[in-house]
């Protein structure tokens, strides 16, 4: 078969894409809108994302550190008063699971007491309340209650 070579294609060519899917832009009519990507905005919502993300694990990571921070400073004071026990004066040999009260003298040394800070009455024989505690089976402290540290 023989071509026709009288054939004219009444399309300009200057109008007619090659590859039509590849263009940038609707190349007729009817086609769908294409609209190109934002970048910057696409970015600015990812950097925002990822701030608001990392903002919030490093708020928990501060509240963990905090928590472990008191608890740090709980064991610190219990610890000092567990000190102060068993350096101060007791005319008695304290029994697990008793509740006991420690006391600091005018001289500045402490004793511990069965005799809670309520009980004294007038013969107040200590300079100041340090703590309520109690002796746990392991002979550690367990600090029921402070006493107020400017009296």
């Amino acid at each position: 078969m023989q071509e026709d070579k009288s054939f004219i294609n009444p399309i300009d060519a200057d109008k007619v894409a090659q590859n039509p899917g590849l263009l940038p832009y609707a190349h007729t009519l009817s086609s769908g809108v294409i609209k190109p990507d934002d970048l910057g905005k696409i970015k600015s919502n990812a950097l925002l994302a990822m701030e608001q993300q990392t903002d919030m694990q490093l708020k928990q990571l501060q509240e963990q550190i905090q928590l472990l921070y008191n608890q740090a400073q709980e064991i610190k004071s219990r610890t000092d008063i567990s000190v102060w026990i068993y350096q101060s004066d007791m005319g008695f040999d304290p029994i697990v699971g008793h509740v006991y009260h420690l006391y600091e003298k005018e001289d500045g040394r402490h004793f511990l007491s069965m005799v809670s800070p309520t009980e004294w009455g007038r013969s107040k024989k200590f300079k100041r309340f340090v703590a309520t505690v109690k002796l746990l089976a392991d002979h550690t402290w367990d600090v029921l209650k402070k006493g107020d540290p400017e009296q």
